[in-house]
């Protein structure tokens, strides 16, 4: 099959110049190619609200505070290819382009992250195929998640195609951290933020770090550990 570059012919440009049914296949081919990362994300969705009321239901407590899946948009999986020097050809951005279906899991406490991330990755179903921990190894900026590349089949009527999905993995303080950096930095180059604020922003997440482990320690001398 020949390959299908999804940027070459965009939908508008197409139907300008007046071939608009170029342009209906070239909007079905960009759809049926998120349509499995969609049914993927949603498969790993529903393994998580499972996940999460059954602990409820057990009483002691469910460590996940919510859940946030998100599907990559076309100009965020191109923004992505160009980054990467990834041809933009459907095959290549699904053989390079691990995290088109993502889901962040926040937790209560970082003891909790772990016990969550080992609880889908035990499921028969979940190929664990890359572990990424920033807890452990925070990145220079002081960011910090535990994010795993994970495989889950989705069973289509002719096939069963195995979906990449990102997992990321987070206390409430580190996606408080995470969320408000971005936002800091939304349409900044952080190499041009003077190192002063940078600096800053880093030591804001090492008191978010520490927030964590007081948390948990207050938590566990008032109900012990989780069961």
């Amino acid at each position: 099959m020949e390959k299908r570059d999804v940027t070459t012919d965009q939908p508008g440009q197409l139907a300008r110049r007046g071939h608009p049914e170029a342009w209906h296949e070239q909007y079905a081919d960009l759809n049926h190619f998120l349509m499995v990362y969609k049914f993927g994300l949603a498969e790993m969705n529903t393994k998580i609200t499972i996940l999460a009321e059954e602990l409820t239901h057990r009483g002691s407590g469910n460590p996940i505070e919510h859940i946030s899946p998100r599907l990559k948009t076309p100009a965020s999986i191109t923004a992505k290819a160009h980054r990467l020097n990834c041809p933009l050809h459907f095959d290549d951005l699904r053989a390079r382009i691990r995290d088109i279906a993502g889901i962040r899991i926040v937790c209560s406490f970082v003891s909790d992250v772990y016990t969550v991330a080992n609880m889908l990755t035990r499921q028969p179903d979940v190929n664990l195929v890359v572990t990424k921990d920033y807890i452990a190894k925070p990145k220079a900026n002081g960011y910090r998640s535990l994010h795993l590349i994970v495989e889950i089949p989705v069973f289509m009527s002719d096939r069963v195609v195995a979906v990449p999905v990102e997992v990321q993995l987070r206390t409430v303080a580190m996606d408080f951290w995470a969320s408000l950096e971005h936002k800091i930095y939304y349409k900044h180059d952080p190499d041009v933020v003077p190192p002063r604020l940078r600096d800053e922003l880093t030591a804001a997440a090492e008191d978010a770090a520490r927030l964590d482990l007081r948390m948990e320690r207050l938590h566990r001398e008032i109900h012990g550990p989780r069961r």
